[in-house]
């Protein structure tokens, strides 16, 4: 049971704290481990090597970007809520327990993609349509990489 909550805070750092400097290629993001080496070290970095940004199309972007990155931290806030009420259950729930809890995730998820709705429109009105895809595709990436350490993590209910 520890060795589920110690998984399930890592899993959970990677989403929310802060990094401090960059490592690797931006191109090595195609690479599921440089890319999560990247953004534990640097995100921001990371997408800026990425992009390669204009001085006007940085004032444009990083705002949204910055945006976009509290919303997922609310939303990863709750979600992590969620998890660790299934990684603390050591026994069997009720069927009512086990309707609300994916009920929970499933609004993260819903969230998740409204953000990230809003963030597609304002980034590709921001940039030219190009690097916009390009930051949409790395974001997506770094949120799948995250998605599937934490669900490696998180035990199924009994």
């Amino acid at each position: 049971m520890n060795k589920y909550v110690l998984a399930l805070l890592c899993a959970w750092s990677l989403l929310v704290a802060p990094v401090a400097m960059a490592e690797g290629n931006p191109a090595d993001a195609t690479d599921m481990q440089a890319l999560r080496t990247a953004v534990r070290a640097d995100k921001k970095a990371l997408v800026a090597a990425t992009l390669n940004l204009t001085e006007p199309e940085a004032k444009k972007f990083w705002p949204i970007y910055d945006a976009y990155q509290r919303d997922l931290d609310m939303i990863n806030r709750e979600r992590n809520v969620t998890v660790i009420d299934v990684v603390e259950t050591d026994k069997p729930i009720s069927n009512l327990y086990a309707k609300n809890l994916e009920k929970s995730l499933i609004s993260a998820d819903e969230a998740e993609i409204k953000s990230r709705r809003t963030a597609y429109n304002k980034v590709m009105k921001a940039l030219p349509a190009k690097k916009a895809a390009r930051y949409l595709q790395l974001e997506a990436k770094i949120r799948a990489a995250q998605a599937y350490d934490i669900a490696a993590t998180i035990p199924l209910i009994k």
